[in-house]
């Protein structure tokens, strides 16, 4: 069962920012058990394909995805339990990318999501472990890219029943 979030699961919110981003393409990576029946892909979105990874390892999904995806010039990683992200955030670093090995928000001087790889970063996915995601290839280097945000919910990561808890009540606010 997945957490909720405005009468559906935090994966689609997820789902649905991706649809919205400057892509050809979707993959949701996702565990067997998780049930995206209900999910609905927005009018002239793109193409939405789920593949199911029995790891709950960030790197193994991350590492699966890619794969499946095979040869692609760069590639967003949004996270299913991050609903608040702003749309237009993909599009932003899009147009920062450029010839460098990866772009993300960050809000208060501190990482966010989503993250756009470029075809490089890809070439390094393999070598990632455990749960700690892209961070372990980019962390000190100085050929990664920022778009500065004052929108907190690029780092708005829902972890905990607290977590859901606390967004539930400030969206009634």
């Amino acid at each position: 069962m997945s957490a909720t979030f405005e009468g559906e699961p935090l994966v689609h919110h997820a789902i649905r920012t991706a649809c919205a981003a400057p892509v050809d393409r979707v993959l949701v990576a996702a565990r067997p058990d998780l049930d995206l029946s209900q999910w609905q892909a927005p009018e002239g979105a793109p193409p939405v394909t789920i593949l199911r990874v029995e790891s709950a390892a960030l790197s193994t999904t991350i590492k699966a995805g890619v794969a499946a995806l095979g040869d692609v010039d760069a590639l967003f990683v949004f996270l299913g339990d991050m609903p608040r992200v702003p749309s237009e955030e993909a599009a932003h670093l899009a147009r920062i990318l450029a010839d460098n090995f990866a772009a993300f928000p960050r809000h208060g001087g501190k990482p966010g999501h989503p993250v756009l790889l470029s075809a490089r970063a890809l070439a390094h996915v393999p070598t990632l472990t455990g749960d700690a995601g892209a961070g372990q290839i980019l962390r000190g280097r100085t050929d990664v890219v920022f778009h500065e945000t004052q929108d907190f919910a690029v780092r708005l990561d829902i972890d905990r029943p607290e977590d859901l808890a606390r967004l539930k009540h400030e969206a009634e606010d």
